[in-house]
């Protein structure tokens, strides 16, 4: 399945090295690859070669819903004790694999979010699909819960996660959900330019 995270101190960040955390389940988490090799080292490996400093802190735990990630937020940002400058949050995958209830998994995204804006942290959101055998009622709600919320919070949004990866089985593991190596630089590679944009507006 789908399925490890932040208070800031008072001390002032970095301007030329921000601190981004990607909080989310095991696709941002990298389940099955080398730390090396998964989304947080990747996405840091490539804004340093694109001149940004930045730091890129692992906050993905494997099977986390969106009801998990809620609970685990606030001990997870004290534990980060540094400042953010981001925080990527990519989740839902795992409540629609178990088919959960659209409204659950929008009111506890809901919740992540309002906390990350009273606490002044800013956010990217990353979307997520719903699989077209779960009906079309369900894929209409699920797909729409992430413009809506990004609309709401007023934060950018990436629309899928899995972008140009999905569905390609050169690019997924053997459990066909998961990106491999080459999978995640390619979700990297395409998100980089709204993450850039996402530090820049801060």
């Amino acid at each position: 399945m789908l399925m490890a995270v932040v208070f800031p101190t008072m001390a002032e960040a970095s301007p030329g090295a921000p601190v981004i955390w990607a909080f989310g389940d095991s696709l941002s988490a990298g389940y099955g690859l080398p730390p090396a090799a998964g989304f947080p080292a990747r996405l840091q490996d490539a804004l340093r070669k694109a001149g940004v400093a930045a730091t890129v802190r692992n906050g993905g735990v494997a099977g986390d819903t969106a009801a998990q990630a809620r609970a685990r937020l606030r001990w997870g940002l004290r534990g980060l004790g540094t400042p953010l400058d981001l925080v990527i949050v990519e989740l839902g995958a795992n409540d629609m694999l178990r088919g959960l209830p659209v409204a659950q998994a929008r009111a506890n995204l809901d919740a992540i979010l309002t906390e990350l804006h009273n606490r002044r942290i800013p956010v990217l959101l990353a979307g997520m699909r719903a699989a077209p055998n779960l009906g079309p009622d369900y894929v209409r709600a699920f797909d729409g819960l992430y413009p809506a919320l990004a609309a709401k919070h007023a934060v950018p949004r990436y629309p899928f996660f899995l972008d140009g990866v999905a569905a390609n089985p050169g690019l997924l593991q053997a459990d066909g959900l998961h990106p491999n190596a080459p999978g995640v630089d390619i979700i990297v590679r395409r998100m980089l330019p709204t993450v850039q944009r996402a530090l820049g507006s801060k």
